[in-house]
């Protein structure tokens, strides 16, 4: 599924500490492409697993797994036009109600999305839609943050993968529901900021049905010779194009079943 990885260890390391840094400290990097231009979607995965290491012999505990790049708006917003997945960590986890300091992040954005927790792994290159339905525990509301780490919010493929799709945090809220009480396909999302409607849209977004989104994150976790294990929650994609925030801004997320999630930026 993916192009074969070019890139040595050293490099990889290296590029790893590189995006680190710059979540860290709260700076832009250029593109990685900039300096390794046949950098392929392997070497980039190689990376965002290096990242992964550095983050948890710190302390950070990966709490999930997401997925970008998934709606018809996003791929727009950012130029590109092919799903990819991440992880999520506790790091940056909130809650309904949450108060999130903007100082965190470079340039943080915000979407709506809906996300699942599975009660069994899922596995293989050949995972179907019925597969990934079968597999869900229950479907929760959820809003990402996300922070590109690169100038001006601009990357290519190979870049945003190895800085792992912009992942900077996330609210969980709203309430759970078991998924034979979902319509994913038109469950309905408004997005409020500041009181005015900031963006809409339907669980059909994300690649036309979020156990699409599912289901892709399996067959790229077994070209990476990785499973999707039980109790994981994943966070399908971004149901629209990517809301900026900043201090002072109060977002309210409704859906038409799973309640509301509620965030000020401070």
């Amino acid at each position: 599924m993916f192009e074969a990885r070019t890139l040595d260890a050293a490099t990889v390391a290296r590029l790893a500490e590189r995006v680190d840094r710059a979540a860290l400290e709260r700076h832009t990097i250029p593109i990685l492409t900039a300096e390794y231009p046949a950098m392929t979607e392997g070497d980039a995965y190689a990376v965002q697993a290096a990242l992964q290491a550095r983050m948890e012999a710190r302390g950070v505990r990966v709490t999930g797994l997401k997925m970008g790049l998934t709606s018809k708006a996003k791929m727009l917003q950012m130029g590109l036009a092919a799903s990819l997945h991440g992880f999520i960590t506790d790091h940056a986890a909130y809650g309904d109600g949450a108060e999130v300091p903007v100082a965190r992040f470079i340039h943080p954005r915000i979407e709506a999305e809906i996300a699942v927790v599975t009660k069994h792994a899922l596995r293989g290159p050949d995972c179907s839609l019925a597969e990934a339905a079968a597999a869900i525990d229950f479907v929760l509301p959820a809003v990402e943050i996300i922070d590109s780490r690169f100038e001006a919010f601009k990357f290519d493929l190979a870049s945003v993968v190895a800085d792992n799709t912009s992942a900077a945090g996330y609210v969980l809220g709203g309430r759970l529901r078991a998924a034979s009480d979902i319509d994913l396909l038109t469950e309905g999302v408004v997005m409020n900021r500041n009181g005015q409607v900031a963006e809409t849209g339907a669980g059909a977004a994300v690649l036309g049905n979020p156990l699409e989104s599912i289901a892709m994150l399996v067959r790229q976790r077994a070209a990476l010779g990785a499973e999707v294990p039980a109790g994981t929650l994943i966070l399908t994609g971004g149901i629209t194009a990517a809301v900026h925030v900043a201090a002072g801004d109060v977002v309210v997320v409704q859906y038409q079943q799973l309640g509301s999630i509620r965030i000020k930026f401070m």
